[in-house]
């Protein structure tokens, strides 16, 4: 591993976490260390066969020099355990931890091969987006206050806070939009049956019966279709322009209105079958990209209170 020094202008690299080594009592010609929390993690891994840690990225890990020794106790507290376990058994507890110093594959290739620094841990998988880790180990033989200590004593300390207590798992989308969704679904799948006359090139003159009935059936589906599916941008658009601003809702409306008027107005005079399938497109299309906006703004929340910034426990 003589590789992981580099030295510019007589000047050491440590070779764990990449700061400069100012201790000459850590500084070899094979290695080099910046203080004793990194001499300490690096022959942890490689007693253990973490080696590739240090090929995945160069000096991946973190400084230790300025860690605090927190003292996780607490976290051995049944009323605590849970509270913050996300599952829990005789023979199996799941929890997640919230840890900044998440940066690089190195990091997650660390996190997750944690059963080989510690037996009782049975798998952990990180989420990279959230800078989450959920650990899953044998509470009978490991405690959670063992594997906070790991976890910081690798660079990798786990922020834990009063929000974590109270902390409930958000849906990725409202269940309103899921029904609005199905409903609208329905209606799409519905109305582009409806419209296979017209796309079949279907001569109107001896089919003309069946053309009005599927172009009523079109305009009665269209109803739902714009006072429930479409009803949320009709009311954004309206409050905007009660309040005199033009917001995004505004063109979708118009256009919404624009859709069903005409096609109202074509097959109520018997001149045309509407554009009732172009709006169930549109709409439907219109909350599929709502749903991912929602499930995109759950990956990455922004909320923090002020319970955010406690711990659960101090001295």
């Amino acid at each position: 591993m003589s590789n992981n020094i580099a030295i510019k202008n007589t000047t050491a690299i440590c070779s764990h976490c990449g700061d400069t080594c100012m201790d000459e009592s850590l500084i070899s010609n094979e290695t080099a260390f910046c203080c004793h929390g990194c001499k300490t993690v690096y022959h942890l891994f490689q007693d253990n066969g973490l080696r590739q840690y240090y090929d995945l990225e160069k000096n991946p890990g973190n400084s230790l020099k300025q860690i605090q020794q927190e003292k996780y106790a607490y976290l051995d507290d049944p009323q605590v355990l849970e509270q913050l376990l996300d599952f829990s058994n005789e023979t199996i507890a799941r929890i997640s931890f919230y840890i900044p110093e998440i940066h690089c594959a190195s990091c997650i290739w660390l996190l997750e091969n944690l059963h080989q620094l510690e037996s009782g841990i049975q798998q952990s998988t990180v989420n990279f987006l959230k800078k989450e880790v959920y650990i899953t180990y044998h509470p009978e033989v490991l405690k959670l206050s063992k594997i906070a200590s790991l976890l910081q004593s690798i660079g990798y300390a786990a922020k834990i806070n009063l929000s974590d207590l109270e902390r409930k798992e958000r849906p990725a989308a409202s269940k309103a939009l899921y029904y609005k969704l199905g409903v609208t679904g329905f209606l799409f799948g519905n109305i582009m049956f409806m419209s296979f006359p017209e796309y079949l090139g279907i001569d109107r003159v001896t089919g003309n019966f069946y053309f009005q009935l599927f172009a009523y059936f079109n305009l009665i589906l269209g109803v739902p279709l714009l006072l429930y599916s479409g009803w949320g941008y009709l009311r954004s658009a309206f409050i905007g322009i009660k309040q005199r601003q033009l917001n995004i809702d505004v063109p979708i409306a118009i256009g919404m209105l624009s859709l069903f008027g005409r096609s109202a107005f074509e097959v109520l005079t018997h001149t045309g079958a509407g554009y009732i399938d172009s709006l169930a497109g549109l709409t439907f299309f219109l909350l599929l990209g709502k749903w991912f906006q929602q499930k995109t703004y759950h990956t990455i929340s922004f909320e923090r209170d002020y319970q955010s910034y406690f711990p659960i426990a101090a001295n």
